[in-house]
């Protein structure tokens, strides 16, 4: 018997009854609707895959608010974080064709590849970089700040010092899935756009879906990015390019793409009968690879339905009730998304959304769920809204005790011409402080905000809202002096899990 047809066999006998049950679906359509406004999500698109067949496929509420276009099924979303199981699905491809290994080490197809230790170096492989166990912490804001194209993004490696040991620790990545991308790339002889085109997107029949910034925002049937400003108002998000990290975050899709997407991975890499990788990779990507520490989107013990989290290779791993769950959510300016499938079960969900951090796509999956296989419904809604009110509390507290630290009375060291300057670190390039009236300013990149007296030589960062992308911005700058008494540098804590990033002052 050909191997594709076994699979096939074997995925028709792993299918439930349960995804059978009549009626699994009454009442569903309201219910995604009442739950949509409860979250304030202008727009959502949700479909079901069983036994390899869509059984719900569906927009709900508008993709523009301002000119009430309701969204559809092949309405355009930025699907984030989802991109890195594109970013290993596409190496996979490689992998099948004998052009890379997934133990093979990042120098051997990357000569130019450098960390700060050489170990690194020499050490790291294409496998450490998508399983998020290099050692080296997120560093978002080194790529955040926009400037910096996909090459220089991983030649400025070599300049971050891990926080962990290598292979010891899972720690999410974003630069090392940009690097797994552009390695891939290269491998293939051209770009990962290419790639990832010719070996996963074309062959899977994707051809709304793209890593192109561009074509993205050009489309004409797009849900336009919102995120909930802190007074509560609904407020449309920038837009912001992900062509840099595009095999980390970039792609876009709509729902009936991603459908196919999601059915090729439940079916073991095959789709309408072809092999778009094989199938020990599919299920190395569904097979925990690395403990994860602290899980994505949940603490530990919270839910009693969930089990601990791993990671596999661009997908995480865990168990929803005793059901094997593989999973990836995307979250990025204005968009938040999931990919979920009970692989044992042979159902999956897509979950997309035009809000920026809403959790309501981390709980829709489950609910279909226990729809499905006939489970006793968790009202996972009212947990989660109560779980939402708490996170707020938590950060309102946050921000009153960071004031209640300020000393008052204080002023800076120098005249404040004396901290206006360019300074400079390796791997995040400039950080210019500028006169603002009575006050300063600082630019990071392509960011720029007003830099007011906290105490001594501290100035706060405390960006206007409207833009998600500027609460990562919320920061205690701390002024330091050289050996001669004048400014010499400034520390920025630009990454939240390490020390403050030194940038020292370019002297003319």
């Amino acid at each position: 018997m050909p191997s594709i047809t076994r699979l096939g066999l074997l995925l028709s006998l792993a299918a439930p009854l349960a995804a059978q049950v009549p009626g699994w679906d009454r009442g569903l359509d309201a219910e995604l609707e009442a739950i949509r406004k409860d979250w304030r999500v202008p727009g959502l698109a949700v479909a079901v895959v069983a036994k390899g067949k869509v059984i719900h496929a569906r927009g709900y509420g508008l993709r523009d608010v301002e000119r009430q276009l309701p969204v559809e099924r092949d309405t355009k979303f930025a699907i984030a974080s989802i991109s890195k199981s594109f970013a290993v699905t596409s190496i996979a491809a490689l992998v099948r064709e004998g052009k890379v290994e997934w133990d093979g080490q990042v120098r051997e197809y990357l000569p130019e590849f450098r960390m700060i230790d050489p170990v690194l170096t020499e050490r790291m492989t294409i496998r450490d970089l998508v399983t998020m166990r290099s050692g080296l912490a997120r560093h978002d804001l080194m790529w955040g700040i926009g400037v910096f194209t996909r090459p220089e993004i991983v030649a400025r490696l070599r300049y971050l010092q891990p926080n962990r040991d290598f292979r010891t620790t899972w720690q999410y990545q974003n630069l090392m899935y940009t690097t797994a991308g552009y390695v891939a790339g290269r491998v293939f002889g051209s770009s990962w756009e290419d790639l990832v085109q010719a070996r996963v997107l074309g062959p899977l029949g994707m051809t709304q879906t793209s890593p192109s910034f561009e074509r993205f925002i050009s489309s004409s049937n797009i849900a336009l990015p919102y995120a909930l400003h802190d007074s509560g108002q609904l407020m449309p998000v920038p837009w912001r390019s992900t062509d840099a990290i595009a095999p980390t975050g970039g792609l876009h899709s709509t729902l009936d793409d991603m459908v196919r997407y999601l059915t090729m991975h439940m079916q073991g890499g095959v789709f309408e009968g072809r092999e778009i990788i094989a199938r020990a990779d599919a299920r190395a990507m569904q097979t925990p690879q690395m403990a994860m520490q602290r899980p994505m989107t949940w603490d530990a013990g919270e839910f009693p339905e969930l089990s601990d989290e791993a990671y596999g290779m661009g997908l995480l791993v865990t168990h929803y009730r005793g059901h094997k769950m593989v999973h990836h959510s995307g979250n990025w300016d204005g968009y938040s998304l999931e990919l979920s499938f009970l692989p044992n079960d042979s159902v999956g969900v897509v979950v997309l959304t035009n809000m920026y951090s809403t959790t309501l796509r981390d709980f829709l999956p489950w609910l279909l769920y226990d729809r499905l296989l006939g489970l006793p419904g968790a009202d996972w809604n009212r947990r989660f809204l109560e779980r939402a009110r708490r996170s707020r509390a938590t950060l309102m507290a946050t921000r009153a005790r960071e004031d209640s630290l300020r000393t008052p009375g204080t002023s800076p060291s120098h005249p404040l011409d004396a901290y206006t300057g360019t300074y400079t670190h390796p791997a995040y390039g400039q950080a210019v402080v500028s006169r603002d009236g009575a006050g300063l300013r600082l630019r990071l990149g392509n960011y720029e905000f007003p830099l007011p007296h906290y105490h001594y030589d501290v100035f706060r960062l405390t960006p206007p809202v409207g833009n998600p992308v500027h609460n990562r911005f919320r920061f205690l700058v701390r002024f330091e002096p050289a050996t001669d008494g004048s400014i010499g540098s400034v520390a920025i804590p630009m990454e939240p899990t390490v020390p403050p990033i030194i940038y020292q002052r370019a002297r003319p």
